[in-house]
């Protein structure tokens, strides 16, 4: 294609063998805008929940799709404030043979701490985020799912 400036561009394609990981609950709200794009991406969930006196994430729940170890992962939490629970999520997807290379994590709003605490413990890890901010919104998922 040339475009109207004039530059040639030969476009993107997508690539087989990605998936998508929503960090529930608020991570569910970036799914829709993934599948909008890649309608027949397969979707695993993780929750992970923390401990309100010690801070401490703790995982509940994962379901990923059989074949993880050999995807790429889209890797969703909106809200990127301490880096806990996304330091917890990457830790169980290595115990399923993902290696942290291939893991993007998608955030619409990043802490410097927490962005700098997840390269701390997994360094080969990409985070993707809209802005980086001292301080990060809070309750996403309940002002987004309407129960706040």
């Amino acid at each position: 294609v040339t475009t109207p400036t004039g530059h040639k561009y030969e476009g993107v394609r997508f690539e087989k063998g990605n998936c998508g990981v929503s960090i529930m609950r608020s991570g569910e709200a970036m799914e829709q805008g993934l599948r909008d794009c890649c309608r027949s991406i397969r979707i695993g969930k993780i929750l992970i929940q923390s401990d309100e006196e010690t801070q401490r994430a703790k995982v509940y729940y994962a379901k990923f799709p059989p074949d993880i170890y050999r995807r790429k992962v889209l890797l969703m939490y909106p809200i990127l404030s301490t880096g806990n629970t996304v330091i917890e999520a990457v830790k169980v997807l290595v115990e399923h043979g993902v290696q942290p290379s291939v893991i993007i994590l998608l955030s619409l709003f990043s802490t410097p701490h927490g962005a700098k605490s997840i390269i701390q413990e997994f360094p080969e890890i990409t985070i993707l985020t809209t802005e980086v901010h001292p301080v990060a919104p809070t309750h996403f998922g309940q002002k987004y799912f309407g129960t706040d």
